[in-house]
């Protein structure tokens, strides 16, 4: 095993992120063989290192990234003392947590992980990662509807950012954001005077459902953790949930990227009975392990602030259960 950055170990363990870990090694909460390193200290795995005097086993830490079809009824938190909680629902045989939200009345994809340091890139906002979701509101929506949802809408003191939208049918629209405002789908269409009914997550960035069965998960392929590593190489490492511009210009460019990027990879969504437990079918168990690609089902193709009647087909691959 080639030397490795002593925070890299820290954070691929599950415990904290990459800056979390540095922090533990400035308050002596971290050991190196019985003694206290300098940031940006190496480590093999013939080194023992200790964080709170606890022992980590440097030479078994293997990434791990799973993709979770969240059912209704999850709460997306690591608290495994309270109730229906998503890591004791995945029951995944090593520490993992998700990365991001996805509220507890809401259903769809969610990515969980022990790589600290990734989830920071994928979350933060100014790096405009796509999440892309289907909603159903309580009536009928309008073309002003959808022209004002893609424009932005002032919800908690700010504008959002402008987005891509879609209407599917009388009540449901598909949305694509790269923001992660707290609720902020819910948020925007109570502004505009509507009430969410069910809202499904179907994307993040270039992962889709495709074909997760409603509570179960699957393993990243090797092609998937490919494209994502290459699309957060040159993220910032910033908390989810950062101050977003109050001007919505800040979205002016992400109507071209939707349009360029964005397939009809909807799922059919409803209410789902409270799950029984997480579930994985086939496959190994390693992130490292050959896997088929996934089969991704195609769409017609929306434009920002058009509205359009169309049904989601639902989509999904191999199977494995932000708040928005």
């Amino acid at each position: 095993m080639e030397p490795i950055r002593l925070n890299k170990i820290i954070s691929e363990t599950g415990i904290c992120s990459r800056r979390e870990a540095d922090k533990m090694i400035e308050q002596g909460r971290v050991t190196v063989n019985g003694k206290q390193p300098e940031i940006g200290a190496k480590v093999t795995a013939r080194d023992k290192v200790r964080v709170d005097g606890r022992l980590l086993e440097v030479d078994a830490v293997e990434p791990v990234y799973l993709l979770l079809n969240k059912p209704v009824g999850i709460e997306t938190t690591t608290d495994q003392s309270q109730r229906d909680n998503i890591i004791s629902f995945v029951n995944y045989p090593e520490r993992i947590f998700p990365v991001g939200r996805l509220d507890k009345d809401s259903e769809g994809l969610i990515i969980l992980t022990n790589n600290g340091d990734i989830v920071n890139k994928i979350l933060r906002a100014g790096n405009n990662h796509e999440k892309e979701y289907i909603v159903t509101v309580d009536k009928p929506i309008n073309q002003s509807f959808v022209e004002r949802m893609s424009n932005g809408v002032s919800i908690l003191g700010v504008n959002t950012k402008k987005c891509f939208v879609e209407q599917l049918g009388p009540n449901k629209f598909r949305i694509i954001l790269t923001q992660g405002m707290n609720r902020q789908i819910r948020r925007m269409t109570e502004a505009l005077g509507y009430e969410v009914q069910t809202l499904q997550r179907i994307r993040i960035m270039h992962l889709s459902l495709n074909k997760i069965p409603l509570g179960q998960w699957r393993e990243m392929t090797e092609a998937e953790l490919t494209e994502l590593m290459r699309l957060v190489s040159g993220s910032v490492k910033t908390a989810e949930g950062s101050t977003p511009n109050k001007s919505s210009n800040a979205g002016k460019n992400s109507g071209h990227s939707n349009r360029a990027n964005t397939r009809n990879t909807g799922a059919a969504s409803g209410k789902s009975s409270r799950p029984g437990g997480a579930s994985k079918t086939g496959g190994k168990k390693t992130a490292s392990a050959k896997r088929d690609k996934p089969k991704t089902s195609s769409g017609n193709r929306g434009s920002r602030g058009a509205a359009k009647s169309n049904t989601s087909g639902r989509s999904g691959g191999r199977s494995g259960g932000k708040r928005r």
